[in-house]
C-alpha cells in the first residue's frame, strides 16, 4: 500500500517537469494558448514602427517616376515595367492610398503571384492573409509608409484593403476599386489576360513587374508580350522605367547594367 503514494508523487513530479520544459521550448502545438497563436502579418513591423512617421504626399525622384504617376492619374489601366528599385510598387500603392482617401474608390485590392525566388518555403500555416503575408511584405511596407500600421490593419480587417491571390481572381468583376497587380513578370500570358479582364466600372488597375527578373521558366512570362500589345491602345498607359529611375543604393543600378 505504501508504493501507491510514491508512484503518484513521482508521476506528479514528471508532469511538473514536462510543463517547465514546455514553457521554455520554442516549439508549440498548433492549438495551444501560446501568444504566437495571435500572430498577425502586420505585428512588430509597420504597426509599431511606422505610425508616427507615415508619409502623406510623395514626389517623383526621376522623369520616369513622374511619367508613371501621370499615367496612373490619366488611365484606368497602367502597366509599369522596369528594374528593381525603380519605385513601381511604391508609386502604385501610393496612388491607391490617395484614391481611397479622396473617395475615388471604395477599396484597394492587392494581388501578387505566390512565387518563391528560386526556392520553396514549403507549407505555410494560418488563414489566407497569413499564408500570403511573406509574398505581400513589400506591399504591406508601402501601405505602412503611406497610412500607418494601425490604419492598415483596421482596413484589412474590415475588407477595405483586400488580399486577392491570383488564383482566386477568376470570375470576379472589380468595381469601384484600385487594383494593384505586383510582380506580374511571374504571371503567364493567360493569367495576365484573366487579371486584366477583371477591371470593372470606376476602377483603376496598375500592373507592375520587371521582365528581366521572372521566376518562371524561360518563355512562360507573359508580361513583355502583354505590354507590347497593349502599348498600341491609347487609353492604356505603358511606362517603361530604366536604370536611371532606380532610387535604391547607386550600386543597384550599376550592377543591373552588367548582370
Amino acid at each position: 500500500m505504501s508504493q501507491r503514494p510514491a508512484k503518484q508523487k513521482y508521476r506528479k513530479s514528471q508532469i511538473e517537469r514536462a510543463k517547465l520544459h514546455t514553457s521554455h521550448n520554442v516549439v508549440h502545438t498548433a492549438f495551444d494558448d501560446h501568444p504566437s497563436a495571435d500572430w498577425h502579418p502586420l505585428d512588430e513591423h509597420i504597426e509599431n514602427s511606422r505610425d508616427k512617421s507615415y508619409i502623406r504626399r510623395i514626389k517623383p525622384r526621376s522623369d520616369g517616376q513622374r511619367a508613371l504617376m501621370d499615367a496612373i492619374k490619366a488611365h484606368n489601366l497602367t502597366l509599369a515595367l522596369g528594374p528593381a528599385g525603380s519605385g513601381k510598387t511604391y508609386l502604385a500603392i501610393s496612388a491607391a492610398v490617395e484614391a481611397l482617401e479622396e473617395g475615388a474608390v471604395e477599396r484597394i485590392i492587392l494581388s501578387r503571384p505566390a512565387m518563391e525566388a528560386g526556392e520553396s518555403i514549403g507549407f505555410l500555416p494560418g488563414d489566407m492573409h497569413e499564408k500570403m503575408a511573406p509574398y505581400l511584405r513589400p506591399l504591406y511596407d508601402a501601405l505602412g509608409d503611406r497610412m500607418g500600421g494601425k490604419q492598415v490593419r483596421q482596413l484589412l480587417e474590415d475588407g477595405t484593403i483586400e488580399i486577392a491571390p491570383v488564383g482566386f481572381m477568376r470570375g470576379r468583376t472589380l468595381n469601384n476599386a484600385f487594383v494593384v497587380i505586383d510582380e506580374a513578370q511571374n504571371c503567364t500570358y493567360a493569367q495576365l489576360k484573366m487579371l486584366l479582364s477583371r477591371l470593372g466600372w470606376h476602377s483603376t488597375m496598375v500592373v507592375t513587374g520587371d521582365p528581366d527578373q521572372s521566376d518562371l521558366l524561360t518563355g512562360l512570362s507573359g508580361l513583355s508580350d502583354i505590354a507590347d500589345r497593349l502599348e498600341k491602345i491609347s487609353n492604356i498607359g505603358v511606362v517603361r522605367l530604366k536604370q536611371q529611375d532606380i532610387v535604391r543604393h547607386p550600386l543597384v543600378a550599376e550592377m543591373l547594367e552588367v548582370i
